[in-house]
């Protein structure tokens, strides 16, 4: 299977956001990729509660969901759109972020609501509240392809790998992480956590990102990591997206994952144990 992640640097605009994102679908398409994958917000990167309430939309009218669900059908790809941010109608005004995983026929084959929330003090500059802005989801996701079973998941989702042990233990072969990593954390963490999500679960792990200084028309711009990964089931990174926008590809030999498993059969290996 032949798999594309692209990188995108997306701004508070979901119009101009979609523009570039299906340019980029159309060229994975092009090169023959089976499965597209777009990162975590990809629909809107923005750090304003008030620019979101005037951009964002439910689900039902979301012009990127419509048109990306049209170039599946249109391209017969399978399509994991990373997330969208997306008005939900709860009473306390919180969004959700939502992944889809889209079939080739445009339906919507699996959705999944970020379940951490990323709350958190970098640095006496950089803090943030995801929880004021999105309720958390209530359930992990998995969903069946040509290929394989996928475990759904977004982004901070990553620093909590009983999520991604349970997803392997429930036969997920590839492991979904798109993202919107914080430059400083994703400077010293995210190579390690990803492959070592792969390692512990004998899966792929597929990381596509947001990168670079993202441009906001409202609020202060945020700055992210970049480097989508693609990453085996022994845990070498297969792909490495650096930090310009843009696709890499990756050939999947998902014999692999049950090479994994049989050399290190540690997802079978959970005794009881007592303590604290």
């Amino acid at each position: 299977m032949k798999a594309a992640l692209i990188q995108l640097c997306s701004g508070d605009d979901p119009a101009a956001n979609l523009a570039v994102t299906a340019a980029y679908v159309h060229e994975a398409a092009d090169a023959g990729a089976d499965l597209i994958l777009t990162p975590e917000v990809t629909n809107c990167v923005s750090a304003s509660r008030a620019r979101q309430e005037e951009v964002l939309t439910l689900e039902d009218v979301d012009i990127t969901l419509a048109a990306l669900r049209g170039l599946a059908a249109e391209r017969s790809i399978w399509l994991l759109i990373g997330s969208l941010a997306i008005k939900t109608g709860d009473p306390d005004g919180r969004f959700a972020n939502r992944s889809y995983l889209i079939g080739p026929d445009g339906d919507i084959m699996s959705r999944y609501d970020k379940i951490h929330m990323f709350d958190v003090t970098i640095s006496e500059t950089e803090n943030y509240r995801e929880s004021a802005g999105f309720r958390p989801g209530p359930q992990a996701v998995l969903a069946d392809t040509l290929w394989g079973r996928i475990g759904m998941t977004i982004c901070y989702d990553v620093r909590f790998p009983h999520l991604y042990r349970n997803l392997a233990q429930q036969g997920a072969s590839i492991l979904t992480v798109p993202s919107a990593f914080s430059a400083v954390t994703g400077a010293v963490h995210w190579h390690t956590l990803l492959r070592a999500r792969a390692i512990e679960t004998g899966a792929f792990v597929l990381a596509p990102a947001q990168t670079g200084a993202h441009a906001a028309s409202i609020g202060k711009p945020r700055q992210t990591y970049g480097h989508s990964l693609a990453v085996s089931p022994w845990g070498e990174v297969l792909a490495d997206g650096g930090t310009a926008p843009g696709t890499i590809y990756v050939d999947l030999d998902m014999s692999e994952v049950a090479q994994a498993r049989d050399c290190i059969p540690a997802l079978m290996h959970d005794p009881k144990f007592g303590g604290p």
